[in-house]
């Protein structure tokens, strides 16, 4: 995949994330921000992993 297409998608779950913490914590999804959290997470660590291997010292 290549890191356009990532870097668009962690975006995208970071913003559901966001948007699911703005609504009013009785109409929170947790399953929906534990999830979100996660993939972003995930995702954001395979993004900075891939920026220091393309960095040449």
């Amino acid at each position: 995949m290549s890191t356009g297409i990532m870097t668009l998608l962690t975006t995208l779950i970071w913003l559901v994330a966001i948007h699911e913490f703005q609504k009013p914590e009785r109409k929170q999804n947790n399953r929906t921000i534990i999830i979100s959290t996660a993939a972003g997470s995930l995702l954001t660590l395979v993004l900075t992993i891939s920026l220091f291997q393309s960095l040449s010292f």
